[in-house]
């Protein structure tokens, strides 16, 4: 994500604490925020050791990526909203200081219950803890350095979602899937610490109330395209790759080459992060367009034939360009759309995209138990390719090149 992709909101704000102190507080709310979308998605790569573990299906195993994504969409707004008036050093510290606890009883939990209730705690703090750290470089950072200290923040969601799994799954695999909790759970606890000792007391700033949320959607009809356009590309994703374990294993991979093989996919995606950055600025709608052709046919490819592990990792790598450019892509779209508003307009997404998670989650597990591994590849890959007619739209077609500060918003 470049310097000029996250805009800062220019709301009053106190003195910023000194450059490296403050530079050491975004780190501390970068570790933060990784940890946090690690353990919304690690159980992605560990499905079927979790769920022989704990005797359940892999459809049903899927409910741990399902419910925090759910809670977290529905608490990103709420948490926002009622923590209005807190100190936002505290707020975060807690929500991060919640995950590292959740994750620290799941591994060390003898039955699913009791995963899922530490699943439904982690949701509550990566709604609230994302939503709020969008916007709390301005509190840290003197105002030339915004910009690109919420850039690093961002980083720590796209590295999270294309790197976090294939480590932890790397991790379970050579250790098992409850060292893999543990370890996230330490990292978490590692962040609180980093953040109780260098992050400034930061006063509340009361900038958005619910009535915010209705509003800024109804009167930006390039936000409406651009949320559709996030539920489309994110939920087609989780549908299928949720399920990306077992369905490498029907093609005859080994264990020992899954991890690899989401290390490989997680390398494309970063990648697809900074070539997608190198696009957003002039051409986001072709970039959405990229995207939505790269999903698409990398999930049919996958479908069609039996992989080797060299083929797998040709198509995962296809499957990683598009998917690591989703966040810095649609994150810039919906700034873009709504430049007014932008705390309003980064909840509303920061609900869609875990909403996305869980449905697609979901919708593949239903998928998966009622019909066959395979069919969530083909439901995956019919979602994502929905993108391209909304992307066609007049008002998208509008956005090529419309940047968040200087174009006014998109009606």
């Amino acid at each position: 994500m470049t310097s000029t992709d996250v805009p800062p909101p220019r709301p009053a704000r106190d003195t910023v604490p000194a450059p490296v102190r403050g530079w050491l507080a975004i780190l501390a709310v970068t570790l933060g925020i990784f940890a946090l979308m690690t353990s919304e998605l690690l159980p992605v790569g560990l499905l079927t050791p979790i769920g022989a573990a704990l005797d359940v299906s892999e459809g049903t195993t899927a409910l741990m990526v399902t419910v925090p994504g759910l809670v977290a969409a529905v608490a990103a707004p709420i948490v926002t909203v009622a923590t209005a008036r807190i100190d936002r050093r505290l707020v975060l510290a807690l929500l991060i200081g919640t995950v590292g606890a959740a994750n620290l009883a799941s591994a060390f939990a003898t039955g699913f219950a009791v995963v899922l209730l530490a699943r439904f705690l982690i949701g509550v703090s990566v709604g609230g803890f994302w939503s709020l750290a969008g916007g709390i470089a301005l509190r840290l950072v003197p105002r030339h350095h915004v910009a690109r200290a919420t850039a690093v923040v961002f980083g720590g969601v796209e590295t999270a979602s294309v790197l976090g799994v294939p480590a932890g799954t790397l991790v379970g695999d050579l250790s098992g899937w409850r060292t893999a909790f543990a370890a996230v759970g330490v990292l978490g606890l590692v962040s609180l610490a980093c953040m109780v000792v260098v992050m400034p007391r930061v006063a509340p700033e009361r900038t958005m109330t619910f009535a915010d949320l209705p509003k800024v959607f109804r009167t930006h009809l390039a936000l409406r395209v651009g949320i559709a356009m996030t539920f489309l590309a994110v939920t087609g994703h989780f549908t299928a790759y949720t399920f990306v374990r077992p369905i490498l294993q029907d093609d005859g991979v080994t264990d020992g080459l899954i991890s690899v093989l989401l290390l490989v996919f997680g390398v494309a995606g970063v990648c697809g992060n900074f070539v997608a950055g190198a696009l957003v600025t002039t051409r986001l709608r072709q970039a959405v367009c990229g995207i939505a052709v790269l999903l698409t046919a990398s999930m049919a490819a996958l479908a069609m034939t039996d992989h080797s592990a060299v083929s797998a990792a040709v198509v995962l790598v296809v499957w990683g360009l598009g998917y690591g450019a989703v966040p810095v892509t649609f994150q810039t779209w919906i700034l873009n759309a709504a430049p007014a508003a932008t705390e309003a307009a980064s909840s509303l997404y920061v609900s869609m995209f875990n909403l996305s998670i869980a449905l697609g989650a979901l919708v593949g597990g239903l998928a998966v138990d009622a019909l066959s591994t395979v069919s969530a590849l083909w439901i995956g890959g019919a979602l994502a390719v929905l993108v391209l007619p909304v992307a066609g739209l007049p008002v998208a077609r509008g956005m090529a090149g419309r940047t968040a500060s200087g174009s006014g918003p998109a009606e």
